[in-house]
C-alpha cells in the first residue's frame, strides 16, 4: 500500500518497515522515492548523508511527530485500500465476473504468519473470484516469531508443507501462499492422480520463473484481440538472473522487453522510464517469486499476483485442464526453458576474489582457450574462457569491471599470442556497473545463458543457469553439462573447497 499511496496522493516518498520473508531475528525497511519506486542511486547516498548529518546534532527524535505533524498522512488508510481494490477490479482481469464467480475450482491458502490473509481474501471477493476453500489456521494470523517454519519464505523447502497437507486432506488441487508482508506469491498444484498413486498425489511447487511465464501469459490473453497500437504499449521486464522465457514471449507477441539488475528497485524504475516513453501496461517479475501485475503498484505485489493466477487457474479448470497443462502449452508456443539455480558456500572472501580473478583474468593455469582483450581505459587484460562445457561463448557481460561483448563466437577476441585492444567507450554495458560486487553473465551458442554473482549479505557464490531448446532431452543434458562446468571449470569448487547445502 505504501507505493500505491505515494502514487495516488502525490507524496514525496515513503517508508515501509518490514522483515519481508527473513528469519524472525531480522528486521528491515524499504524507502520509496516520489515516483513510488524503491530508491536507487543517487538518492540512496543522498538520504544516507542527510541521516548522518542529523545524527551529528544533539536533536532528540520525537516519535509523537508521526501523529501531530500535518505532513504525515495517517487517516487515508481505509480509503486507499478501497481505491486499490477498485483499481484492480477495473482493469486487472479479463474474464467476465459471472464466469469467475460460478467456478467450482477450489484452492487453499497460507499467509505464512503474515498480513496477507485479509487483503488476499478481499481481492478475491472484490474481483468476483471464488473464496478460499480452506486456509492454514496455524499460519493465518500475523506472528513475528514464525513458529511453524524455519524461514517464512514460501520458496524454502518445507515452507508449504502445512498448506499442502491441508489441501490433501480436503481434496483441494491448488495451494496459494504469500510471504509475511504479502509482496511475494507462491503456488503449488497437485498433479493428476494416476492408478497406484494412493491417497496422496505428488505436488508441483511452481518456481518463480514458471509463475512469471504464466502471469505474463495472463497479459497476453488480455491483449489477444487488442488493436496493434495498443499492443505496442505493452512492456515486460525481469531481472538479469530471471528466465529469458519472458524475452521469448515478448519477441513472439510483439511486446517491449527489458532486462535490469537484480531487485525490484531497478525493475520498477525501468517501468517508470518506459511510462515516460508512452508504455502504459506492464508485467514485471523476478525469479524470487516477486511479481508486479498492475502499474498502480510499482513494486512486487503478492495480492494482485494471487488474483491474476487464480483467474488463469479458473480458465484452465473450465476446460478440464490445469496450470501445469498451461505451462506445457506455453513451452510449445514459446520454447522449452529449463533452469538450474543454486549456490556454493564460501566463508573466505579471499577465495571468492581469486575465483572471479580466475574467471575474468585467467589467473592461474587454464586448459581452455581464453580471450586476450587489453582495455585502453585501465590497462587490464580480460582473459575470459572462450568455451564452457565445450560450447563456444557468444556473449559476455561483466557488470563488475564494465564490459559487454556480443557475437564473440564470430569475432576475433585474441589468442595466447595476439592481443586485441579495447578502446575507450567500446563494449560498455547498458546496465549499471558496480565494482563492489561480482556479477558476470555468459551466453553460449547452444542457447544456454548463465549468470554468476556474489551475495551482498551471505557467504554465497550464486549461479543461475538456463537452457532453451525444442528437444527436452538435449536441453536437460546440456544443462547438466554446463552446471558441472560452472562448478569445476569456473568456480573450481573441488580445488577451492566450496560446499553446497
Amino acid at each position: 500500500m505504501v507505493p500505491f499511496a505515494i502514487q495516488r496522493l502525490h507524496l514525496a516518498g515513503g517508508i515501509m518497515i518490514t522483515a519481508s520473508h527473513n528469519p524472525k531475528q531480522d528486521n528491515g525497511y524499504k524507502v520509496y522515492w516520489e515516483n513510488s519506486c524503491q530508491i536507487i542511486p543517487p538518492h540512496d547516498k543522498g538520504i544516507a548523508a542527510e541521516i548522518e548529518a542529523l545524527n551529528e546534532t544533539t536533536a532528540t527524535w520525537d516519535v509523537t511527530l508521526v501523529d501531530s505533524n500535518p505532513k504525515c498522512i495517517k487517516s487515508e488508510t481505509e480509503s486507499l485500500k478501497s481505491l486499490y481494490f477498485s483499481t484492480l477490479s477495473a482493469s486487472l482481469l479479463s474474464t467476465p465476473r459471472d464466469v469467475l464467480s460460478k467456478s467450482t475450482l477450489r484452492y487453499a491458502y497460507t499467509a505464512m504468519h503474515g498480513v496477507g490473509f485479509e487483503p488476499a481474501n478481499r481481492v478475491l471477493r472484490e474481483l468476483g473470484l471464488p473464496p478460499f476453500a480452506a486456509f492454514v489456521p496455524e499460519q493465518v494470523l500475523p506472528d513475528p516469531d514464525f513458529p511453524t517454519v524455519a524461514f517464512p519464505n514460501p520458496e524454502e523447502k518445507g515452507a508449504l508443507d502445512l498448506a499442502i497437507a491441508l489441501a490433501n486432506g480436503r481434496d483441494i488441487p491448488l495451494v496459494f501462499a504469500n510471504d509475511p508482508d504479502a509482496d511475494r506469491f507462491a503456488a503449488a498444484e497437485r498433479r493428476r492422480r494416476r492408478p497406484g498413486d494412493g491417497g496422496n498425489a505428488e505436488w508441483h511447487v511452481f518456481t518463480g520463473d514458471q509463475i512469471g511465464a504464466l502471469l505474463a501469459y495472463a497479459v497476453v490473453r488480455r491483449f489477444a484481440n487488442a488493436p496493434a497500437e495498443k499492443r505496442k504499449k505493452v512492456a515486460m521486464i525481469n531481472s538479469a538472473v530471471s528466465s529469458k522465457m519472458l524475452r521469448s514471449i515478448c519477441a513472439i507477441e510483439g511486446f517491449r522487453y527489458e532486462e535490469t539488475l537484480t531487485g525490484f528497485k531497478w525493475m520498477s524504475n525501468k517501468a517508470v522510464d518506459l511510462q515516460n516513453e508512452g508504455y502504459d501496461t506492464f508485467f514485471v517479475y523476478e525469479e524470487a517469486i516477486g511479481f508486479m501485475t498492475h502499474p498502480c503498484v510499482l513494486d512486487k505485489d503478492g495480492v494482485s499476483a494471487l488474483a491474476s493466477f487464480a483467474e488463469l487457474a479458473i480458465s484452465q479448470h473450465a476446460n478440464n485442464s490445469t496450470m501445469l497443462d498451461l505451462l506445457e502449452d506455453l513451452y510449445k508456443r514459446y520454447g522449452f526453458h529449463a533452469s538450474n539455480n543454486h549456490y556454493f558456500i564460501c566463508h573466505n572472501p579471499a577465495i571468492i576474489t581469486e575465483i572471479f580473478k580466475y574467471i575474468r583474468f585467467g589467473v592461474g593455469s587454464s586448459s581452455v582457450a581464453r580471450t586476450n582483450l587489453k582495455r585502453e581505459s585501465d590497462g587490464a587484460t580480460l582473459r575470459y574462457p572462450k568455451t564452457v562445457a565445450g560450447f563456444q561463448v557468444s556473449r559476455i557481460r561483466d557488470l563488475t569491471v564494465g564490459f559487454e561483448m556480443s557475437g564473440m563466437d564470430k569475432t576475433d577476441t585474441g589468442t595466447e599470442s595476439s592481443q586485441i585492444l579495447v578502446k575507450n567507450g567500446e563494449f560498455v554495458p547498458s546496465l549499471p556497473v558496480s565494482s563492489s560486487s561480482e556479477m558476470i553473465t555468459f551466453e553460449l551458442v547452444n542457447e544456454c545463458i548463465f549468470t554468476l554473482r556474489t551475495s551482498g549479505t551471505e557467504p554465497k557464490i550464486k549461479y543461475y543457469i538456463e537452457k532453451k531448446g525444442s528437444d527436452r532431452g538435449l536441453v536437460h543434458k546440456d544443462l547438466e553439462l554446463v552446471v558441472k562446468a560452472v562448478a569445476e571449470e569456473l568456480f573450481q569448487a573441488s580445488k577451492n573447497g566450496l560446499s553446497k547445502l
